[in-house]
């Protein structure tokens, strides 16, 4: 087939009355809620959702706790239905570190979005699962293993559904004995719910300019380990989160500590990708994080059992860009509706999912198709989460003015304020720089020497990759492309010390060759999708785009 371009090969097609891609809990609660009103008026919609991952919660990580409040409109009956929420959270614990000690906040000073009574401990990724369980017996039709590689629009410019990238093309760019064409999914209404930094939401944004008069949009890395803890130390339900140490205090960026269930622990760190230092490591500051007296006592007589990263995205509502356009609509993460101050935005994005359905259904009953779904908006403005969102609308802005003005701007937005009957802050900050045009100059900034590892507490790059089942078919395109092969020394390496081989946490990016003949190796098997090289390469030059289906990471339970 070396001699047939992929183009020349018809794609066939598909229609349905509605695409997701993403089955995630905003993608899946979106087809959920479609079917539950189609059945509840005697209607048939047909709807199918697109999951790039081998299986529904493959590439899904988070801390996580849950707030199950959207999921309890979407499926009152959740427990009797056996959605994996076991693990009540028990007791709250905020740590503000110095190098060795530890300084607790005390309970009753704890604004309200640090406290978890009623939510739960979970595996993000079991709950996907479930939720995908619950969604094929409704009749929604998933397709996993099949990345949604290019919106497709009609002649008047709106989005009528996506095609499935192509299979089977070689590293040079032509077809294998395996190829296989992409097929088109065609839909009266695309939902992309493809989580934070989403490559075809970003060409959307783009596209329609949804961002326009907004800030920046503004990200995280998180980075994630699973251990099984010693029995002896295992508190089930118990949340720790800090801040500080080792983090200085113009980054932001803070950590996670939950006892789940099955004596296991979820520990994570989050560090903004507004940082300024080229020379700072996210993997190397969490696995130096774990060195803490207070921290390693969780962890000592314990196996680390899984390893995995994903940005998150944390501008708030004044870099929450416009979330519709002419055939389709942005669900959770992929628009940005996390609550960074809770640390939580699977609750997020299972009901802007559920909005986004309801406003497509009624616009399918009313005869539309291609147009722009309103109501969606509207109602989001309306709901609950809209006001959760104004109360914390400030939590990221305030850390650009550093950690400790920040904790008390925090402390009165969420703590006094309420207190005297103000739910939402009466002003509203707002910043103009995005997170990648934050990076200084390597030579003006302190170098880092971070200790090596021990391999029983911290750990390298690669055997943690190893933990995340992270498969990539070697024989085919990176996936990690850049738009000038030159920028990576000529730029990034001469200005900035090469800072990709730093904040990817996955080691895929590395410098090779002598003092003055560098070049940059893309090792693309690594990656886990995290998105973070597409968000702080300072010079955007690196531009991350759907592998195969398939490939990436195969969480089990992060």
């Amino acid at each position: 087939m070396n001699d047939i371009a992929p183009d020349a090969v018809a794609r066939e097609s598909m229609a349905y009355d509605i695409v997701v891609v993403g089955a995630g809990p905003g993608g899946l609660a979106s087809a959920i809620r479609l079917k539950q009103l189609a059945a509840q008026a005697g209607r048939e919609v047909s709807v199918c959702v697109l999951e790039k991952g081998s299986e529904p919660g493959a590439h899904i990580l988070s801390g996580a706790i849950v707030d199950p409040k959207a999921l309890a409109e979407l499926f009152p009956d959740w427990a009797e239905r056996g959605a994996p929420l076991k693990q009540a959270v028990t007791r709250d614990e905020f740590l503000f570190l110095s190098e060795t000690g530890a300084r607790a906040t005390p309970h009753w000073l704890l604004p309200k979005c640090f406290h978890n009574h009623g939510n739960y401990v979970v595996s993000l990724g079991a709950l996907t699962r479930w939720l995908a369980q619950q969604a094929e017996s409704l009749g929604v039709e998933i397709f996993p293993g099949f990345a949604a590689a290019e919106v497709l629009y009609d002649a008047a410019g709106a989005v009528i559904g996506v095609a499935t990238g192509d299979m089977g093309i070689g590293k040079d760019g032509q077809p294998t004995d395996q190829f296989q064409r992409g097929m088109e999914l065609q839909a009266k209404y695309t939902l992309f719910a493809e989580g934070s930094r989403g490559q075809l939401g970003r060409q959307l944004i783009a596209k329609y300019q949804l961002d326009a008069g907004k800030d920046p949009q503004s990200y995280s890395i998180g980075i994630k380990e699973l251990w099984q803890a010693d029995p002896a130390k295992h508190q089930p339900g118990l949340v720790v989160h800090t801040a500080g140490w080792p983090l200085d205090g113009a980054t932001y960026g803070g950590s996670f500590l939950y006892h789940a269930e099955g004596g296991q622990i979820a520990i994570g760190f989050v560090i903004g990708l507004d940082y300024k230092n080229p020379w700072l490591s996210p993997f190397n500051e969490f696995q130096r994080f774990k060195t803490h007296p207070a921290i390693r006592k969780h962890l000592e007589g314990g196996k680390r059992i899984g390893y995995g990263a994903r940005s998150l995205t944390v501008g708030g509502l004044q870099s929450l860009p416009k979330t519709i356009f002419p055939g389709g609509a942005l669900i959770g993460c992929e628009a940005g509706f996390l609550n960074a101050s809770r640390i939580k935005g699977s609750h997020a994005a299972i009901k802007t999912g559920m909005l986004a359905a309801e406003a497509a259904f009624a616009a399918l009953g009313e005869g539309r198709q291609h147009d722009e779904l309103s109501a969606y908006p509207a109602a989001f403005e309306a709901s609950w989460l809209h006001a959760e969102l104004q109360q914390s609308k400030n939590f990221k802005q305030w850390f650009k003015k550093g950690r400790n003005f920040a904790t008390l701007m925090t402390g009165v937005e969420q703590w006094l304020l309420p207190k005297l009957g103000i739910r939402t802050p009466p002003w509203t900050l707002h910043h103009a720089t995005p997170d990648h045009a934050c990076l200084q100059p390597a030579a003006a900034q302190p170098k880092i020497d971070y200790p090596k590892p021990d391999g029983v507490l911290t750990f390298d790059r690669l055997s943690s990759v190893f933990l995340s089942s992270t498969y990539h078919d070697e024989n085919q395109p990176s996936h990690l492309t850049l738009k000038d092969p030159t920028v990576p020394v000529e730029v990034n390496l001469k200005q900035y010390a090469g800072p990709e081989a730093r904040y990817c946490p996955a080691g895929v990016y590395e410098f090779v060759g002598e003092p003055g003949h560098e070049r940059l190796q893309i090792n693309a098997a690594n990656c886990v999708h995290c998105k973070t090289c597409d968000i702080k390469d300072p010079t955007q030059n690196i531009v991350w785009v759907a592998p195969q289906g398939g490939g990436g990471p195969n969480y089990q339970n992060m």
